[in-house]
């Protein structure tokens, strides 16, 4: 019998959070999972994390200008998981991060962990219709 991910049930709504850390840092999660991390610089914006969908990213773009009008010119992708991935195209950030390592399994197995993802997590791909990889 094959063992199932963690998350191979989390099909249920989760309370969105906007979180201040400290002076220009937040924390945009869903009650644990999906996150993302905003740093707010002397001229810019850092996100650390994208949201599985262009259109989740676009909920985190909405609260990160209720807090500043700074461009968001970063984004860094910290793993290859299509949930913290796929919502990169939505911030137009002149640079986006990822250590070659990231980049060599976004594709290898971008498409299969994309379809893995969507199984397990079908709330977080609402209105996505397809998959950029």
């Amino acid at each position: 019998m094959s063992k199932k991910f963690a998350s191979h049930a989390d099909t249920e709504e989760k309370q969105v959070s906007f979180t201040q850390l400290a002076e220009g840092l937040y924390a945009y999660t869903a009650e644990g999972d999906p996150n993302t991390g905003i740093v707010i610089g002397d001229d810019s914006v850092m996100v650390i994390d994208t949201q599985a969908t262009p259109i989740m990213a676009q909920d985190v773009i909405r609260r990160i200008r209720e807090v500043t009008d700074l461009p968001i010119k970063h984004v860094v992708l910290t793993h290859y998981h299509a949930v913290r991935v796929l919502g990169a195209s939505a911030y137009h950030a002149e640079n986006i991060y990822a250590s070659q390592h990231t980049y060599d399994l976004i594709v290898e197995r971008g498409q299969q962990d994309y379809e893995s993802e969507v199984g397990r997590f079908p709330r977080l791909f609402k209105g996505w219709t397809r998959c950029p990889v």
